[in-house]
């Protein structure tokens, strides 16, 4: 739900928020306009469980290494890490600027008979984020390329941190491969909706840490998200020119 108290929105950018809305009615079509993020989701989900199996030396055969444990998802979208990540045993919360994709999770994830908070708003915005209180697990993907401010945006995850906790994000590396490929190729043939990337926007490695060292923050490990020839889909390893996956923890 939405807070009654909200005042800014340090980190949201509208078009993107109004962009990515009008999205939300087929997210979960895996041939729809988000069939994208369906190829990369079993790499993404991948990664997180092996960062999760590392950081708290939980069993990697354990169906609920998050059990106990609470998570949050910033710019989840309809749902498609929140319900893995509630699957994996974790109270979650699930927050995004579009009310109308909060709307869809939200029915989605009834329909999963699965619980998880989700709400809409600015993570930002301390009258909303400190309600919500703080989490074992933050991820945030495809995310932080979006946002008025990435600073302001990643300090405001390591806000959401419980002591001892984990942070992993991912995110488009700004190289000639990516524009040639993910902005003008993609777009172009339609893999991905127009006017979805701004690669002017798009993080290099370098760039990504040194921000989380700014905002008290310690890089565990940096991998790339690569196509995976095999499959068609994509795989956490290999190349970091396209997109990369971050683990980090308080420094």
């Amino acid at each position: 739900m939405e807070s009654a108290t909200m005042s800014t929105t340090a980190t949201i950018r509208p078009d993107e928020a109004a962009h990515f809305g009008q999205l939300a009615a087929d997210w979960w079509d895996p041939n729809g306009s988000s069939a994208m993020l369906h190829r990369l989701n079993p790499a993404r989900l991948g990664y997180v469980r092996s960062a999760i199996d590392k950081h708290w030396s939980t069993d990697g055969a354990s169906l609920r290494p998050l059990s106990g444990k609470r998570a949050l998802d910033v710019g989840c979208g309809a749902g498609l890490l929140a319900e893995p990540l509630a699957r994996l045993g974790a109270a979650v919360t699930g927050v995004d600027a579009a009310a109308e994709n909060v709307a869809v999770a939200a029915a989605h994830a009834a329909g999963q008979r699965l619980v998880i908070d989700y709400r809409h708003g600015d993570i930002a915005d301390t009258a909303f984020a400190e309600p919500i209180g703080l989490f074992d697990l933050v991820t945030s993907m495809e995310v932080i390329e979006h946002v008025a401010d990435p600073r302001t945006f990643l300090a405001a995850l390591v806000a959401r941190m419980a002591d001892g906790g984990l942070l992993i994000l991912s995110t488009p590396n700004r190289t000639a491969a990516s524009k040639l490929l993910l902005v003008e190729g993609a777009e172009a043939l339609g893999a991905v909706p127009k006017g979805t990337h701004d690669w002017s926007r798009f993080l290099t490695p370098e760039e990504l840490t040194a921000l989380a060292e700014d905002c008290g923050l310690r890089v565990v490990d940096i991998t790339g998200l690569s196509v995976d020839l095999a499959t068609r889909g994509f795989k956490a390893g290999g190349s970091t020119a396209l997109n990369y996956l971050v683990t980090l923890i308080r420094a």
